[in-house]
């Protein structure tokens, strides 16, 4: 009877499925550290990798162009290709770092320790998603350092590159998220990389300006995200764009909340990751 009594107390106190507090920070900063620590273990693969990536490209196409290219945006060639190549590393890496968190924890079979843990689903993607951003501001800082040591390269509005890395690491983090839970094995993750990623990134004016495409593709570039990712990058190192600015952090933050909701109701759902 007492233990009867005790039971209905408890019940009538704490219902299943529904929570007492508010946010779980405590959850979210273990969570955080735990993806952040994942990266980091690994760093000559996750941050050294894509520096030297990009410090690859830098040497063979100034080594490919000489002195001979033509300034673009009143700036040199070289100059005007350094920070497209940052913004391509960081967007390929924070797409990297969140889709192989969620399918590696499917593939192995842990991804249940992450469903049954006291986080909301807004909880797990956020803090997933603010490890691509910390690896994404890691790279981007070093690959700036790095390639003062090679080329003048000079930040020159701060504001600028903190609000589009973010907000460029976000979208490509998020994005991640969700070609996780939609990948079975790592051959789905690959083709979203190689027919997705890599050729949006390279063809959104990493490598050219957009004024010297038809304009046709003109058109269709200034609706791609990347091409503002990239363009906005770059403004806050020559302080000179194809588009706008205030366009593209518009355009930009909508798409980054949009596909945050899409991973929210997805994750929700247990898309793919709940039979």
């Amino acid at each position: 009877m007492i233990y009867m009594i005790y039971m209905n107390e408890i019940g009538n106190k704490y219902q299943i499925g529904v929570r007492r507090f508010g946010i779980n920070w405590v959850g979210v900063y273990s969570l955080y550290c735990k993806e952040t620590l994942r990266f980091l273990s690994v760093y000559g693969q996750t941050i050294i990798g894509p520096i030297v990536t990009a410090i690859l490209f830098l040497v063979v196409i100034s080594l490919a162009i000489g002195n001979e290219r033509s300034n673009v945006m009143g700036v040199e060639f070289i100059t005007f290709l350094a920070p497209g190549l940052i913004a391509m590393q960081v967007i390929s890496q924070s797409f990297a770092h969140s889709s192989s968190s969620i399918l590696m924890g499917k593939v192995m079979g842990n991804i249940v320790d992450l469903i049954g843990a006291p986080l909301s689903s807004a909880e797990v993607s956020l803090s997933i998603i603010f490890a691509s951003i910390t690896r994404s501001i890691i790279i981007c800082t070093l690959s700036i350092l790095v390639f003062t040591f090679f080329i003048e390269i000079k930040i020159q509005n701060f504001l600028v590159l903190v609000s589009y890395l973010i907000l460029s690491s976000f979208i490509l983090g998020t994005s991640g998220f969700i070609a996780g839970l939609w990948a079975e094995k790592f051959d789905h993750m690959a083709t979203v990389t190689n027919f997705l990623i890599v050729p949006l990134s390279f063809l959104s004016g990493t490598f050219y300006s957009i004024d010297r495409l038809p304009e046709f593709l003109k058109t269709i570039s200034f609706y791609n995200p990347f091409f503002h990712m990239i363009d906005g990058f770059r403004y806050a190192f020559i302080l000179e764009m194809d588009g706008s600015l205030k366009f593209g952090l518009i355009y930009l933050s909508i798409i980054s909340i949009a596909v945050w909701l899409i991973a929210y109701f997805l994750y929700k759902k247990g898309y793919k990751i709940k039979t």
